[in-house]
């Protein structure tokens, strides 16, 4: 049995290594954001444009994922999905123009959906009972991997693009840092896509499109002769009690007997995005920045982000099979509600004043003399203010451009309660909703209608994580930072409540246990 779950184990991290591109494709953009904006003269929803952009046809992947690899399976959709991040890396790293950037992210993005949304379901579909929830959060730990390599890889080009070795000049690290950032991810997408060719074709497909023989060999392989019987009946059974039924539509899944299940994992893919957590992934030197602690310093701390995700990610695999689903949500929603609650006061108690000495340490190219006149000793109470003056004393391109110097030369504010906030919240996200919900996506729904209904929910969480991307760089410059992270707090608030009272508890059951209790009862 040993050795069964060792095989389990070896397959489910080769396909959780599209969880790693996702996390790496799209944390990356974290450190890519400050050189396009100059660059390419964005406004703020154009940014959000460039970061959201590959979660939007992401969005619209999740709809196509299942029911393509209902038709063709899981593996060799899959094998598609790594074809595109190669592509997408290659084409966004030499992109000349910013419609051309967003064209390859959004051509990255039909990877991210399709793998979000099939490396979960494959493992589950895969693994025993008693450990599917971790061989499941295997996908969430790679995508934790991915965002930590991605905050780690844009540090070190950011420090190659400022070192004098002849090597890093040769490879014009100071040049194209945002480039190199991008172009990295092409060797992962290679080694995924290779990978894939020693992964067995997953045998609830194989029973779903009726080859049941093959489907019972790879159980064998899977979980030993007598579970595979098991397995292999009580799949049997659950696809002939639908066998009369049409084919699968989306109108099936809003039938009644799947209300629960459907009202359960909608609120739970809104949950995951709406209380911020892509905000962070994606905009987190930027943040880091708005509390005055400068560039290096901010691309330093987004690593510490990477890292408290992968260590909770990881704490949240040992404990989900034991403790269970409900009490890490229960224990994650209230840390996210404190954490940004106490972000927005940070943000809140913020001061910013430009002194005659703090003007002198600014860079000669900034116009020291206009700032001396217009803004020298006036006291402003929010980022927004500070920041609208800056902007009408020198010009909106001049304050874009040396807004993060500019800020740490005025700022008054506890930049560690910024940090203990954010790092508060990654890890309270990371023990809970974060794996969580993908695990609960993969156990909640019937094999029937499996692989349409766990799209249309990734639809949902792409869609509100687009949603968050796109409007987060105006919030920051229209409402403020602690209006932004306090919206967030409510909406975990919220969350909280409703995890308390409608989220079922999934552990230790199969998945045809699970579908008797929510599904069949409901019928």
């Amino acid at each position: 049995m040993i050795r069964k779950q060792v095989f389990v184990t070896r397959i489910a991290m080769i396909v959780a290594l599209g969880g790693f591109l996702m996390g790496f494709d799209a944390s990356v953009i974290s450190g890519v954001v400050g050189f396009i904006e100059p660059e390419f003269s964005l406004t703020k929803f154009q940014l959000g444009w460039a970061v959201g952009s590959l979660t939007l046809t992401s969005t619209l992947a999740m709809m196509f994922a299942g029911p393509l690899s209902d038709r063709f399976g899981r593996r060799t959709v899959l094998k598609a999905a790594a074809i595109l991040y190669f592509i997408s890396a290659l084409f966004s790293a030499i992109a000349p123009t910013f419609s051309l950037l967003v064209t390859a992210r959004m051509i990255g993005g039909l990877g991210v959906g399709a793998s979000l949304i099939l490396a979960p379901m494959y493992i589950a579909e895969i693994s025993p009972s008693n450990i599917r929830g971790r061989m499941v959060s295997f996908n969430q730990l790679n995508i934790v991997i991915g965002i930590s390599a991605a905050f780690f890889t844009n540090y070190m080009i950011l420090q190659w693009a400022q070192s004098e070795a002849s090597w890093a000049q040769s490879l014009m690290f100071s040049e194209y840092p945002w480039r190199w950032m991008l172009g990295l991810e092409t060797l992962p997408a290679i080694l995924y896509f290779i990978g894939l060719f020693f992964v067995p074709v997953s045998p609830r497909w194989q029973i779903l499109v009726g080859k049941t023989s093959e489907a019972k060999k790879t159980l064998v392989n899977l979980v030993g002769e007598d579970e595979a019987e098991k397995q292999l009946q009580d799949a049997i059974k659950s696809l002939e009690a639908d066998k009369n039924k049409e084919k699968v539509s989306i109108r099936e899944i809003f039938q009644p007997a799947l209300r629960l299940v459907l009202l359960v994992g909608v609120s739970l893919a809104i949950l995951q995005q709406i209380t911020g957590i892509n905000s962070v992934f994606f905009y987190a030197p930027m943040i880091f920045e708005q509390s005055g602690i400068g560039t290096d310093a901010s691309f330093m701390q987004a690593i510490l982000v990477g890292v408290t995700n992968l260590v909770f990610t990881i704490l949240a695999m040992l404990f989900i099979d034991k403790l269970g689903r409900k009490p890490l949500l229960i224990f994650g929603m209230a840390g996210i509600a404190i954490t940004m609650f106490i972000l927005s006061y940070g943000f809140h108690s913020a001061t910013y004043t430009l002194t005659p000495e703090s003007i002198e340490t600014l860079d000669e190219t900034i116009d020291k003399e206009t700032l001396r006149v217009r803004m020298s000793g006036v006291q402003y109470t929010n980022d927004v203010l500070f920041k609208q003056a800056l902007a009408d004393a020198i010009g909106s391109e001049a304050a874009l451009a040396n807004e993060t110097p500019i800020i740490t030369a005025a700022i008054d504010m506890n930049p560690n309660l910024i940090l203990f906030g954010i790092i508060g919240f990654v890890a309270s996200f990371a023990i809970s909703i974060g794996p969580v919900m993908w695990v609960m996506f993969s156990e909640l729904f019937p094999l029937r209608v499996r692989g349409l209904a766990i799209s249309f929910a990734g639809f949902i969480n792409s869609a509100v994580s687009f949603l968050v991307q796109l409007v987060f760089p105006w919030e920051l410059a229209t409402l403020g930072n602690s209006i932004t992270f306090l919206i967030y707090g409510l909406f975990a608030f919220a969350g909280l409540i409703f995890v308390l009272k409608i989220v079922p508890e999934t552990k230790n059951r199969t998945l045809e246990e699970i579908e008797n209790q929510l599904v069949r009862k409901l019928a």
